[in-house]
């Protein structure tokens, strides 16, 4: 009965507090909010009926990196979608609602917080920061349909957690240890006196809520890429077979869906009870099929909430095996390359309310190779590939689909490495240089055109 009481305790810690000022105050400012006027003058809207959806656009990330907490958190109560200005942020905020099923019809959008994160002279940190940086610049989620966030890392990963190293020296995301705290990549230690890791978390889900964007995390299940930590012991690797790793897993996954998290993406979820085996990359055993339902059935069960969206990577088209996993949405079925391909597929699916194969602009193995344009095309047939937008199949895309990276890196580097890109040693020139620049910011321009007229759909 533990969890029942882990469930009120946290809930009745995280509802206690407003996460957003508790962070401004940890860093040391008011919480009396300011108007950006700027911002206010050069913000996108939605075209149409979605005007007053605005966001950030014709931009590149070191824009809003370079800000502090303070003044992105004051240009996301200025791009308030109600016209309301918040002079203190509010101290409860709801996940825009779109039903139990919402991954149905979802575009993520997978952040690489470690790889925004605050660089500074070989040290990796405050990757949570600057996802808060860069909210203003995600446009808000449509009249029909969400938009959600999918954060990389959350927890530690076993390769070398909170240091840069090499371009070509492994630092896997993909491998991780649970039941410890949070990435010393994404946490910012130096204030957890005055703010814990988890409502740092916090203050990020209720800022992208307050944005009207919903929030999920990468999570793997190869047994081999997992480690379990113990105080005063070694870590051990994980193993499917053994009920108390599984409790562990279960418990984690609850514990971030008691923030606020509301989407679980399940790294080589296709193969789970040794599907399609030949294709399978990853490293070690997997959850059987049965377990797996088990274990999503008990994350929804335990937080409580009936609309987390679990999203598999990779498809097929056995969709019955999917449903009846848990799923709401499976990755890498189609791309974006041929629109009339992408709406037919919508068509024919459009009876199919719980579950859907998605569309892919890239994923996290994509290693470049893909002209602006062919992405642009993708996330216009991601975006308006649809008789009704209300039958829309969900997409996937990455940062790189926002926000260019610079040429000589691309999102699976990134995935297994953790260079910086600074000139000098600090956060700020890594910053500037590990995205495109004015061609960078020229296509997040046109990006944003394509989502201000799907957002009224």
């Amino acid at each position: 009965m533990n969890f029942i009481l882990d469930f009120f305790i946290s809930n009745y810690v995280m509802k206690k507090h407003n996460a957003v000022n508790k962070l401004l105050k940890a860093l040391g400012e008011k919480t009396k909010l300011k108007r950006n006027e700027f911002s206010d003058y050069i913000a996108f809207h939605g075209i149409g009926n979605a005007y007053k959806k605005r966001w950030l656009c014709n931009i590149v990330p070191a824009d809003l990196l370079k800000l502090s907490v303070k003044e992105a958190v004051e240009i996301i109560a200025t791009l308030s979608e109600g016209g309301i200005f918040y002079e203190k942020f509010p101290d409860e905020i709801e996940t825009p609602n779109y039903g139990d099923n919402w991954g149905r019809l979802a575009n993520y959008i997978e952040i690489n917080d470690r790889a925004i994160a605050y660089m500074d002279h070989g040290c990796t940190c405050k990757g949570i920061l600057s996802c808060i940086k860069l909210l203003p610049a995600i446009p808000p989620s449509a009249k029909s349909w969400a938009n959600c966030i999918i954060l990389s890392q959350i927890w530690q990963n076993i390769y070398g957690d909170a240091y840069e190293k090499g371009p070509a020296e492994e630092n896997s995301i993909y491998g991780l240890r649970l039941n410890t705290s949070y990435s010393d990549n994404i946490i910012d230690y130096s204030i957890v006196d005055k703010i814990s890791p988890e409502e740092q978390l916090k203050a990020f889900v209720d800022l992208a809520h307050f944005r009207g964007i919903k929030t999920g995390f990468r999570h793997v299940i190869s047994a081999d890429q997992m480690k379990i930590s113990t105080p005063y012991k070694d870590d051990v690797t994980f193993d499917w077979k053994n009920p108390e790793h599984q409790e562990i897993y279960i418990q984690e996954c609850v514990k971030l869906m008691n923030l606020g998290f509301e989407c679980m993406f399940i790294d080589s979820a296709k193969h789970i009870g040794g599907y399609d085996m030949g294709n399978y990359t990853g490293v070690g055993a997997l959850p059987e099929y049965s377990q797996m339902q088990y274990i999503l059935y008990e994350i929804r069960r335990r937080s409580g909430k009936t609309d987390i969206s679990f999203v598999g990577e990779k498809s097929s088209d056995d969709f019955a095996r999917y449903i009846n996993m848990g799923l709401n949405a499976g990755t890498d079925f189609i791309t974006g390359d041929d629109f009339y391909v992408v709406r037919d597929l919508s068509e024919k699916l459009k009876y199919s309310r719980i579950y859907a194969p998605g569309v892919e602009v890239t994923n996290d193995n994509n290693e470049g190779g893909l002209s602006y344009e062919q992405k642009l095309n993708r996330i216009n047939s991601a975006l308006f590939g649809y008789y009704l937008a209300s039958d829309k199949l969900p997409s996937f895309m990455q940062m790189n689909d926002l926000f260019p990276l610079r040429y000589d890196t691309n999102t699976h580097h990134l995935m297994m490495t953790n260079p910086s890109y600074s000139t000098d040693g600090t956060a700020f020139s890594h910053w500037e240089n590990l995205f495109a620049k004015d061609d960078g910011r020229e296509y997040n321009r046109r990006a944003g055109e394509l989502f201000a007229w799907a957002l009224e759909k």
